[in-house]
Order: C-alpha cells, then structure tokens, then sequence
C-alpha cells in the first residue's frame, strides 16, 4: 500500500527500518480474539482500495494519506479486549489518565511511542512541519474511531455530504472526511460477504462475552445484553439494530458522495437481509418452544 502510494519514495522512508516499524506493530497487538493485528490489517487495506478507487488520495495530498495509512494500522495497539465502558467501570489507571477516548488515546500514544521508538522512525526523513502534520491528522484519525466522536460529528458531516458544498481546501472538512472514512474502514467488516461477515460478528461476539464475564466477575455486574452471554441468541436481532444505526447512516453517506463507494453500501445492505432473516428463524423458534410448553 505504501508502495503503490509511492509514500515510501516521497518522504524518504528507510526500507528495513518501515519492515522493523510494522513487526513492532504487530507484536504491540494483543492476541484478543477481535481487535487484533488482523483486523488493523483489514481496516488499512480497506482504507487504501476506497482512496484509490475514488482517487480521494489526490484530494488528501501525500501527507494525510500517510497518515491514514499509519492510522489505521495503529488505531487499536494494544488493544486489551475491552472497552472504553469497561475501562470506567473498573477504574483503571487509563480511565485515569483519559477521562474521553480511553483507549483511543492509549493506541495514539502507543503509536506515537512506536514511532519514536530506535530502528522504527519512519518519519525520520520528513520535515519538523511534516512531522507536525502527520502527528495532527494521526490523532485526528485514531481518536475518530471512537464510536462517541462519531456520534457528536456525524450531523455536521452528513450535513456538509449531502450539501454537495464538500471544499477539499478547507481542512475541517477535511477532518469530518478522515473521521467517515475511519468509521467506516473500523466497521468494514459489515460489508464483506456473508460468509465472512458471519464469521467475523461471531469473533466479535465472543470478545463482547469476554468482557461481559470480567464484568460479572471482577466487578460484581450486569453486563448490557451485547455483552452477556445469556443474550447470545439475540445476536442476529442485534446486529439488525448496529446496522441500522451505525452502519447504514455511514455507507449511505459514502455512496452518495463518490459511486466507488455503493459496493460498501449494497455488502451491507445485503448482510443485514441475511440477520434480519435469521432474526425471524430465531424468533419462529421461540413462538414453537413457547407452544409445546403450553
């Protein structure tokens, strides 16, 4: 990716020390079941095919391509399985130290101490204002994968969107851009092929249980039902309802911004006709075994 970007080119970077930078990612990746190296993987190659195919890299400009490409690699370093909710309710010395954002704060500063880290500065060639604008869009980007900043920005961004009054000039809308883009790259998984997608709400599933259990255990509990084991059956019904208010609102958006960007839309349009119809099985099943008690 960086490579076809020609990133590698513009801004000098050492090819040995960008081999020793990504290993030391990955192995700043817990081995969770979900928010693992795999997916900061997935989320970054995603991330690339949307800005090429629209070609929105022109737009970006080197620097911000860059960034979002470091971003979205980075985005859940050390990521322990549990969420910012969790990191509240237990009291923790992140909670602490990051009172919003919890732990998207924790994977920008993760990344930051990569980055200086000996034998990983990729950005050791680029200029001190370039260094400056990658570390600005970088913690722009990461702590825009909080489902929380998404929320508070989103009515500006669709707004702008559907204005059709978009000024790539203008660095806010800019911002409100990176900040979609990382929302959708971190919620891809909704759009792949039902077999996959399957796949992937089970593993995410079973990281929400994990906290769940930590929750009813370490601090004496009642996980939400996403997160409770004894709701697992009501996964396809959830899943109707995160599409439906996150997901959809998003690819929406997109499609009607750049014609790329519909197969994000249709991938997830089609995998909710797939829950939505086990929804209505599960359902089914429920209505016979409540009969056969009577």
């Amino acid at each position: 990716m960086l490579i076809d970007l020609d990133l590698i080119n513009r801004f000098n970077i050492d090819y040995l020390t960008l081999c020793r930078w990504l290993c030391s990612v990955r192995r700043n990746y817990r081995s969770v079941t979900y928010h693992n190296w795999r997916h900061a993987h997935n989320v970054c190659q995603l991330m690339f095919a949307i800005i090429t195919n629209t070609t929105w890299w022109k737009k970006l400009g080197e620097i911000e391509c860059l960034s979002l490409v470091i971003a979205c690699l980075c985005h859940d370093l050390d990521h322990r399985g549990t969420n910012n909710s969790f990191q509240i309710k237990a009291s923790n010395s992140l909670a602490t130290l990051y009172s919003t954002s919890t732990m998207e704060h924790h994977h920008f500063d993760q990344c930051l101490m990569l980055l200086n880290t000996h034998g990983n500065q990729i950005l050791a060639n680029v200029s001190k204002d370039e260094f400056k604008s990658v570390i600005q869009v970088l913690e722009d980007s990461i702590l825009a994968t909080d489902l929380a900043v998404y929320f508070r920005r989103r009515g500006d961004t669709f707004k702008l969107l559907q204005s059709n009054n978009l000024d790539w000039g203008n660095s806010q809308h800019r911002s409100l851009i990176r900040g979609l883009l990382m929302t959708a790259c971190d919620l891809g998984a909704i759009t792949k092929p039902w077999e996959i997608q399957k796949k992937i709400a089970r593993l995410v599933s079973d990281e929400f249980f994990y906290q769940g259990d930590l929750e009813k255990k370490e601090l004496n509990i009642s996980p939400i039902p996403m997160m409770d084991r004894a709701y697992k059956d009501k996964l396809p019904a959830m899943q109707v309802d995160f599409i439906d208010q996150i997901c959809l609102p998003v690819y929406n958006s997109l499609a009607n911004t750049n014609d790329h960007l519909k197969p994000m839309l249709t991938g997830c349009q089609k995998n909710r006709e797939h829950w939505s119809n086990l929804t209505n099985l599960v359902e089914e099943n429920d209505d016979e075994k409540k009969k056969e008690k009577k």
